[in-house]
C-alpha cells in the first residue's frame, strides 16, 4: 500500500506536498506497514489543526512537525515518537486538547506530546528563570520517557536550520542556548549526528563572522588534504586485504564548532590542530579492531600519548572506539578511528539506536544504561531550591567525563576534569561522601580538596559520626556531590533555625513574664491557626531565619497583638558563643570580634547578623526597631573571628614580609591581603583571624614598632 498516496487522497489539494511523502518513504524502510497507518492519522490531525498557520519564514506551519518527524525517522525512532513529533505543537498553537490526542492515539503518545509542549502560559520573574524552569520540566519529563528529549532535540535542530528568519538578537540568544544546553544533552545521550549539527548551526548563528572565516580557511585546506587521505585510504585497504581483514573505510572531517572550540581552548592556530582530517575504519568485531590498530601502527608511527582505547573504557555517553594519531606521509598528522558496526551505529545515534537495534555484544549495549544512570541522578538534583540552581547544576554535569580513576578494588569511575576526592566519594555512594573524613591517592594521604588525575587509585576513609563540611561546596564540581552537600546544609540550617527561633521567642516573652513552658497548649493552637501553620517547629524555623519577628509573635501569644514602640530594651540579651552555626553570621561591613559592643539584626533568610554598635549600617537598620535584638558575647569564647586592619608603609624592599612576619609571630593567621601602591607609600589591607579585641590590639602593637610602618588602624574604622 502507498501510504503517501493515500494521505494525499484523504486531504484537500491545498495541503498536499512532497515533504510527507519523503517522511513516509523513510519510515517504510524500517517500520512495519501496520504502524504507518497511525502515523498517517497523526499527520492528518496535525495538518488540520495547523491549517492556515505560517512560520516566520512564510512556509506552512505543518512543514515544521514533518521536518521534526523526518529527523527522528533518520534515527529510526519508533512509531509513537514519530506521532508525537507530528503532534508536538498542537497543544500550544491550536484548539486541539490533550484529551483529543489521548483518545485517538493513546496515553503513551499523549504523554510524549505533553512532555514536549512549551511553557508559554507560565509567568516568570526573569528570562533566566523562564529558561531554567522550562529546562527543569524538560529534564524531569526525560526521566519518565527518554523519547521526550529526542523529540525536543529534533525540534530544536529544525528550528536552528530555519533560524535566519528571526531577528539578530533572538538568533544569538537561541544559538547560545543551543550550544550550552541542547548540544551537550545530545552529546550526553551519544547522538553524535544531532550534537554536531546543533553545534555547527549554533556556531553559525551566534558568531557568523568567525564561522565564515573558519569555513573559508578549512575549504582552502581541504582540497590537498582529501587527495592525501585518498592515498592513505587506498594503502590501508590494500594492507587489510592482504591480511584478509574485511571492513569499510571512510574519510572523516572534524566539524567546524569542534575545531573552533579546540583553537579557543588551546589558543592555537588552525594549522596546529592535528585531527582536522582522519579516517574511520569499521570492522565486524572487537578482536578485529585491535588487529587493525596493530596494522596501522606498522604502516605509520603513532604519536606518543595519542592512542586512546574507548572500547575498554567507554566515554560517559556510551561512545566506543579506538583512536590513534599517526605521523602520516611527510610527517602530516592523521587521526584514525577504529570501531565495530554496532559501535558506529551507537556513535551516530546513541540512545536513539536502542529503539531499533538490540546489541549483540554486551560491550556495546551501554548507551541506554549510561543515560538511565544520568537521569536517575536528575531525580536527586530536583531537590535544588530554585530552577536557576537546578539549571546550573545540570549544566555542570552535561559535559563529557575526562578523568578515569580507580577504586581500591580496581573498579573504574569516570569523573569530570577537576574533580576532587570528595567528588569521588560521592560518586561511589552518597553515604560514603557524607561520612568521609580523609582520603588516600595511590596509598598516600592527601587533602580532601585534592584534584584527581587519570589513573589515580583513590581510597576514602569514613567515620560513622562524620558529617559533610559546608566548605566542601566551594571545591566539589560534580552535580551529585553539590546536591548532597546542599541537601545536608538545608537540613542543618533548618535544625539551627528552630533552635535559634526558640531562643528568640523565649527572650521576647520575658517582658510579658511568660515562658514557653508555662504557655497553654490552647494558646499555642490559636497562634498556629492564626498563622496558618501546622506546628510550632515551623514558627521557630521562620523566627530563626528572620522571616517572622519574635517580638510580634510574643505579643500575639500574650494577646497584645498590636505592639507599639521598641520593646527590645526590655529583652535579656542573647548570648553569642561563636559556634552557633549557619544562623548566626558576622557582618562583613564591620567585622565584630569578642570585646566589641555588638547588636543583632534579624535578616530574612539569614537569621541573626551581628554588627558592631558603631557600624555605619546600624544607623540605617535602626529604622526597623523590631528587627533589632540585644546580644552579648558569652564569657570564655575559644573560637577565632575575622577582623581587618589597614597598614600604611613606606615603599621599600622587604617591608611586606616584615609586617607579615610580625602578624605570624602573634599567632594570627592572614586570610586575605590586598596591596595598593603609589610613589612613596603602600597601603596593605589584611584580613586576619583573631581571638578577641585584646589579641587584635597585640597584633597592631607588634606591627607599629616596625620602622617601615607609617600607620596601623582597624578597618573600616
Amino acid at each position: 500500500m502507498d501510504y503517501a498516496a493515500a494521505i494525499r487522497e484523504r486531504l484537500p489539494v491545498t495541503w498536499r506536498g512532497d515533504d510527507f511523502g519523503q517522511l513516509v518513504a523513510s519510515l517504510e524502510s524500517y517500520l512495519p506497514e501496520e504502524e504507518l497507518e497511525g502515523i498517517v492519522d497523526a499527520y492528518e490531525l496535525s495538518a488540520k489543526a495547523h491549517y492556515g498557520q505560517l512560520r516566520l519564514s512564510g512556509h506552512a506551519y505543518i512543514t515544521h512537525p514533518i521536518a521534526v518527524a523526518k529527523i527522528l525517522a533518520d534515527l529510526h525512532l519508533d512509531s509513537g515518537t514519530i506521532k508525537a513529533a507530528l503532534l508536538h505543537d498542537v497543544l500550544e498553537d491550536t484548539s486541539c486538547s490533550l484529551g483529543d490526542i489521548a483518545s485517538k492515539f493513546g496515553d503513551d503518545v499523549a504523554a510524549l506530546v505533553d512532555g514536549v509542549s512549551k511553557l508559554d502560559k507560565l509567568h516568570f520573574h526573569s528570562a533566566l528563570e523562564a529558561q531554567a524552569e522550562s529546562f527543569r520540566k524538560m529534564l524531569l519529563a526525560m526521566v519518565k520517557d527518554l523519547r521526550v528529549i529526542l523529540v525536543k532535540l529534533a525540534d530544536r535542530t529544525h528550528n536552528m536550520r530555519t533560524i535566519d528568519s528571526l531577528p539578530l538578537e533572538k538568533r544569538r540568544r537561541i544559538a547560545k542556548e543551543t550550544i550550552e544546553i541542547y548540544a551537550p544533552i545530545a552529546n550526553r545521550l551519544g547522538i553524535y549526528s544531532l550534537k554536531t549539527e546543533l553545534e555547527d548551526l549554533g556556531f553559525k548563528a551566534y558568531v557568523p563572522f568567525r564561522y565564515r572565516v573558519l569555513d573559508t580557511a578549512l575549504r582552502k585546506a581541504s582540497g590537498s588534504q582529501r587527495q592525501f587521505l585518498r592515498k592513505i585510504k587506498a594503502k590501508l585497504e590494500k594492507n587489510m586485504s592482504e591480511r584478509k581483514i574485511s571492513g569499510r573505510l571512510a574519510a572523516r572531517e572534524k566539524h567546524l564548532y569542534s575545531i573552533y572550540s579546540k583553537m579557543k581552548r588551546k589558543h592555537v592556530h588552525l594549522s596546529e590542530i592535528v585531527d582536522v582530517f582522519g579516517i574511520r575504519i569499521v570492522v565486524s568485531d572487537i578482536d578485529t579492531c585491535y588487529r587493525v590498530l596493530g596494522l596501522v601502527h606498522e604502516l605509520y608511527k603513532p604519536m606518543p600519548g595519542r592512542v586512546k582505547d574507548f572500547i575498554s573504557i567507554p566515554r560517559v555517553n556510551g561512545y566506543q572506539s579506538l583512536h590513534t594519531t599517526l605521523f602520516g606521509p611527510k610527517g602530516m598528522p592523521l587521526e584514525v578511528q577504529i570501531r565495530t558496526e554496532e559501535m558506529d551505529r551507537v556513535a551516530e545515534r546513541g540512545i536513539a539506536s536502542h529503539w531499533q537495534y538490540k546489541a549483540v555484544d554486551k560491550h556495546t549495549h551501554i548507551a541506554e544504561a549510561r543515560a538511565r544512570d544520568w537521569l536517575q541522578g536528575l531525580m536527586e538534583m530536583e531537590q535544588a531550591s530554585t530552577s536557576e540552581e537546578f539549571l546550573q547544576t545540570v549544566k555542570a554535569d552535561l559535559f563529557p567525563d575526562k578523568v578515569y580513576v580507580f577504586t581500591p578494588n580496581g573498579e573504574i569511575l569516570r569523573l569530570p576534569r577537576g574533580a576532587s576526592t570528595v567528588d569521588f566519594a560521592y560518586a561511589v555512594h552518597t553515604d560514603i561522601g557524607n561520612r568521609c573524613v580523609s582520603a588516600k591517592v595511590d596509598r598516600r594521604p592527601v587533602p580532601l580538596n585534592t584534584t584527581l588525575n587519570n589513573g589515580d587509585t583513590v581510597e576514602i576513609i569514613t567515620a560513622r559520626s562524620a558529617k559533610p563540611n559546608p566548605n566542601w561546596i566551594n571545591f566539589v564540581i560534580t552535580a551529585k556531590a553539590q546536591n548532597a552537600i546542599r541537601a545536608f546544609l538545608k537540613s542543618l540550617k533548618r535544625d539551627e533555625a528552630r533552635d535559634l527561633g526558640k531562643q528568640l521567642l523565649s527572650q521576647s516573652l520575658r517582658p510579658y513574664s511568660l515562658n514557653l513552658r508555662r504557655l497553654r497548649k490552647v494558646k499555642m493552637q490559636s497562634l498556629l491557626r492564626e498563622l496558618g501553620m501546622s506546628d510550632m517547629n515551623e514558627v521557630y524555623e521562620q523566627l530563626g531565619l528572620g522571616e517572622r519577628l519574635a517580638p510580634v509573635i510574643a505579643g500575639m501569644l500574650s494577646q497584645q497583638v498590636n505592639i507599639e514602640g521598641d520593646i527590645t530594651p526590655k529583652l535579656k540579651p542573647l548570648d553569642i558563643a561563636g559556634t552557633e552555626g549557619l544562623l548566626i553570621t558576622y557582618a562583613g561591613c564591620c567585622y565584630p570580634i569578642p570585646g566589641d559592643d555588638i547588636v543583632g539584626h534579624m535578616s530574612s533568610g539569614r537569621g541573626v547578623v551581628i554588627h558592631r554598635s558603631k557600624c555605619h549600617n546600624v544607623a540605617e537598620y535602626r529604622k526597623q526597631p523590631a528587627k533589632w535584638i540585644p546580644v552579648n558575647w558569652r564569657k570564655g569564647i575559644k573560637s577565632e573571628f575575622c577582623s581587618q586592619i589597614q597598614v600604611k608603609t613606606l615603599n621599600r624592599v622587604g617591608v611586606l614580609a616584615e609586617v607579615a612576619g610580625r602578624i605570624s609571630a602573634t599567632l594570627s593567621n592572614i586570610a586575605q591581603l590586598n596591596v595598593e601602591t603609589d610613589d612613596d607609600e603602600s597601603t596593605l589591607l589584611f584580613r586576619l583571624n583573631v581571638r578577641d579585641r585584646r589579641h587584635l590590639a597585640q597584633v597592631i602593637r607588634s606591627i607599629r614598632v616596625n620602622p617601615g610602618v607609617v600607620r596601623v588602624s582597624r578597618s573600616p574604622f
